[in-house]
């Protein structure tokens, strides 16, 4: 009995037409998630920060953001941007740092900034940036690891969406030196 429900609901025009909206639907879903894909990959992503390494500008608990992908390829990141970056430490792991110099850039930095007041100047080198966390004595950063090789940069953040308190522009106004 159940057998022949099946047989009519399957030769029945209501089961055609969910057939041809289906057909119809695939695609125009396909063609979304590449949009979305290409955006995310090489324009636009939001990403979760968290951690004590950005305090006070970014929260310990986590900050929604959006960041853009263009700057990074166009070499048109500048010192006091708000980075992603891929970890040269943790290869799989993204982590957010501000822009302190560039290549042919002399920076001094406090070695460790727990234990003593003992600083190093260095010139970072060719294709390179140097990063930092705000909060100096939280962060794994260039101090640790040193020059980061501008091909690890992943994009600027520039927006905090969340929490709704922050909400508003990570853009530094004042001026700044751009890397190309």
């Amino acid at each position: 009995m159940a057998l022949r429900y099946l047989n009519s609901f399957i030769s029945s025009e209501a089961f055609k037409n969910a057939g041809r909206e289906l057909t119809d639907g695939v695609p125009r879903l396909v063609k979304f998630l590449c949009c979305l894909q290409l955006t995310k990959t090489h324009l636009l992503t939001v990403v979760l920060t968290y951690g004590p390494s950005m305090l006070p500008t970014l929260g310990l608990t986590g900050n929604l953001c959006l960041a853009e992908r263009i700057s990074t390829r166009f070499e048109k990141l500048g010192v006091g941007d708000v980075v992603l970056l891929r970890s040269p430490d943790v290869p799989k792991k993204i982590v957010t740092k501000r822009l302190v110099a560039v290549e042919g850039q002399s920076v001094t930095y406090i070695v460790d900034p727990k234990n003593s007041d003992r600083s190093e100047t260095l010139v970072v080198p060719k294709g390179h940036v140097w990063v930092e966390g705000d909060n100096i004595y939280e962060s794994n950063d260039s101090r640790k690891f040193g020059p980061v090789p501008y091909g690890l940069l992943q994009g600027r953040v520039f927006w905090r969406i969340w929490p709704p308190k922050d909400f508003g522009s990570l853009v530094q106004s004042k001026g700044k030196d751009s890397v190309s």
